[in-house]
C-alpha cells in the first residue's frame, strides 16, 4: 500500500497523459483550467496532453501530502521535496508552455538524493544508508560506506537516464520510462544491494 501511496503522483501523471492524447475535449478542458489560474494563451495541441498531466501530477502531489499528514500525522522530507519541485517546474511549464522543466523535475529530485547522501558523509560523517537500516541488520562500516556511495551513483544514473530518454525520445516513451522503467532499475539495485547485504551477513554469522 505505502509502494502504490509513493507512486501516486506518478501513475496519475501517466493516466492523464494517456487519457489526454486520445480526448477530443482535452484542449478545452486545458484552456478552463489555464483561464481560472490567469493563463489565457492558447496552447499548441501537441503540448495539450503533458500540460494536462502537469496540473494532474500537481494536484496529486498535493493530495500525497494532505493524506500523509492527516493518517500519517507527519510528511517525508521526500515528499516535501518532490512537491516542491512539481509545482515549481510544473508552474513554470504551464506558464511558459514548456515541457522541458516538468522533465527536469525527476532528475533534480534523483539529484539531490545523492548530493544529500555524498555532503552528509563528506562534511556531517553521518552514512545515511546506515541510518535507514542500521536497526535491522549489522553490516561492516566498509559495507556500509559502499552502499552509501552505492546509493548515490544509482541516483546520479537514474537522473541522467530522465534526461536522456527526456530529450531523445517521445514523451510517451518518457512517462513510460518514468513509471515502468524508473521502477524496473529500483527492483534490479535493490535486488542487487540485497545479494551484497546477505553475503556479509552470512560470513558475519559463520565466522
Amino acid at each position: 500500500m505505502k509502494f502504490l501511496f509513493d507512486l501516486f503522483p506518478v501513475i496519475l501523471f501517466f493516466i492523464t497523459l494517456k487519457v489526454a492524447e486520445k480526448a477530443a475535449s482535452a484542449s478545452i478542458v486545458l484552456s478552463k483550467i489555464l483561464t481560472t489560474v490567469g493563463i489565457t494563451a492558447v496552447v499548441k495541441p501537441s503540448l495539450v496532453p503533458i500540460m494536462l498531466a502537469t496540473i494532474a501530477v500537481i494536484i496529486g502531489s498535493i493530495i500525497q501530502i494532505i493524506w500523509a499528514k492527516l493518517h500519517y500525522k507527519k510528511v517525508d522530507n521526500t515528499l516535501w521535496l518532490s512537491a516542491l519541485l512539481v509545482t515549481v517546474l510544473g508552474g513554470m511549464t504551464l506558464y511558459f508552455q514548456n515541457d522541458a522543466f516538468i522533465k527536469w523535475k525527476p532528475t533534480l529530485l534523483y539529484w539531490t538524493f545523492a548530493v544529500v547522501l555524498i555532503g552528509a558523509r563528506l562534511f556531517s560523517k553521518k552514512n545515511i544508508i546506515k541510518m535507514m537500516m542500521g536497526k535491522e541488520i549489522q553490516l561492516p562500516e566498509t559495507i556500509w560506506s559502499n552502499l552509501n556511495i552505492a546509493w548515490a551513483i544509482f541516483f546520479i544514473t537514474l537522473g541522467a537516464l530522465n534526461l536522456y530518454v527526456a530529450f531523445h525520445y517521445s514523451i510517451d516513451i518518457w512517462a513510460s520510462f518514468k513509471l515502468f522503467g524508473t521502477m524496473g532499475l529500483m527492483f534490479i539495485f535493490i535486488i542487487a544491494q540485497s545479494l551484497v547485504i546477505n553475503k556479509h551477513i552470512i560470513q558475519k554469522e559463520n565466522a
